[in-house]
């Protein structure tokens, strides 16, 4: 009989196995990896807000369909300038904020 391991299990088994450098180096990634996640969906709601498609999006702002889809998939992170195109094609300011982190 196989038995499997719940998956918060292993991953906290695995998170106590590491070293500390390890942690942070997969701590920084998470972070990351979370940002960028919220970037796709930041630009897919204020797209879909304005009511378009990734084509007539891609179009306004002189890009292609593919380069909004990798951005809206979490598969690209978008340069400042890109998010600035992005938000000009939209008629939106784009404002940057650093805050305290928690």
């Amino acid at each position: 009989m196989t038995t499997t391991t719940p998956f918060r299990q292993a991953e906290a088994q695995a998170l106590a196995a590491m070293t500390p450098s390890e942690r942070a180096r997969f701590d920084a990634a998470q972070a990351e990896e979370e940002t960028r996640l919220r970037l796709a969906e930041l630009v897919y709601t204020a797209r879909t807000r304005a009511g378009l498609t990734q084509a007539e999006l891609a179009d306004r702002m002189g890009s292609t369909q593919s380069v909004i889809s990798a951005v809206e998939n979490g598969g690209q992170v978008p340069s400042v300038s890109t998010l600035w195109r992005i938000a000009h094609a939209l008629n939106l300011d784009l404002t940057i904020d650093m805050a305290a982190a928690s």
